[in-house]
């Protein structure tokens, strides 16, 4: 690498650090445009994937193949994995955690360094967990959608204490790196209540409370419908809201998800299943 290759290097990570804190910029498109980084590809698609149980990581089943399905079904190898987890939580500020080399025993893979380091925080009060393991919503899937481990991933936290429209706003940010190799997958689920699926035994295939089947057809058809403003107030659906979302963690990435999508760009289910209170529906947008 020469000098300029090294200096241009140096203004990305630095650039990034400033990342995706000024709203409604074009500072992503600027770095994106650095030779070196991230070449110009045809458009990546998006993935939302319902993770469920991380024993997954390790079954074989319908589930885990419609995974492994994904990630066949793709035309060209990713240049990068960017995961939005609901495992990978902050309070009020977003984060990249790109270390040089993930300590994850179940997925051994690199970091997408090109992003720098951690993106620093803005408020002293923000604690932000240093450790460089994936959590299970990202690796419990990426062993089936690209077992090799040859893909540099990273991870973007969620901060909970964000308004649902800072994350819609925060992925238009996003959407440049789906043009620059990068897929993006959201991993949560729709319909995530851990406290009532231990009563019929965790994450077991136990037969499904209906408001839990009633919430996740609710979402569905809003996104066929492509009535998207409408997933900000599921609160409006009163007591199976509250039951299918009790906290947002899960449901966000959805919304990630959802809003890297283009205007009329297709939106595939990839699988469909309901079981107690949780629900493993996940889909694709793009064709390639």
């Amino acid at each position: 690498m020469d000098c300029s290759q090294k200096m241009e290097r140096k203004s990305f990570i630095k650039m990034a650090a400033l990342l995706p804190f000024i709203p409604y910029s074009s500072q992503i498109e600027q770095l994106l445009k650095l030779p070196g980084v991230f070449q110009p590809t045809e458009k990546m698609p998006v993935f939302f994937v319902g993770h469920g149980d991380p024993e997954n990581a390790f079954r074989d089943n319908p589930f885990t193949q419609s995974l492994k399905k994904m990630g066949d079904d793709l035309t060209r190898k990713p240049s990068a994995i960017l995961i939005i987890s609901g495992h990978y939580l902050t309070a009020e500020a977003s984060y990249l955690k790109v270390p040089e080399h993930f300590n994850c025993p179940y997925y051994n893979v690199s970091g997408a360094t090109a992003f720098g380091q951690v993106i620093p925080q803005l408020s002293e009060k923000v604690e932000v967990d240093d450790s460089n393991d994936l959590d299970h919503g990202a690796w419990a899937i990426l062993r089936h959608i690209a077992p090799e481990g040859n893909i540099p991933v990273m991870e973007l936290s969620i901060p909970v204490g964000q308004r649902l429209d800072y994350h819609w706003d925060l992925a238009q940010h996003l959407k440049p790196l789906r043009d620059k190799g990068v897929l993006i997958i959201g991993s949560g689920n729709i319909v995530h209540n851990l406290e009532l699926s231990l009563l019929k035994g965790v994450f077991s295939r136990n037969k499904p409370y209906s408001w839990a089947i009633e919430f996740d057809e609710w979402v569905k058809g809003r996104i066929n419908e492509r009535d998207f403003g409408s997933l900000f107030y599921y609160n409006n659906l009163g007591k199976i809201a509250n039951r299918a979302v009790p906290t947002t963690d899960h449901y966000i990435p959805m919304l990630y998800s959802i809003a890297l999508a283009d205007k009329n760009e297709e939106i595939h289910y990839t699988y469909e299943e309901v079981f107690s209170a949780i629900s493993m529906r996940c889909f694709r947008i793009g064709n390639n």
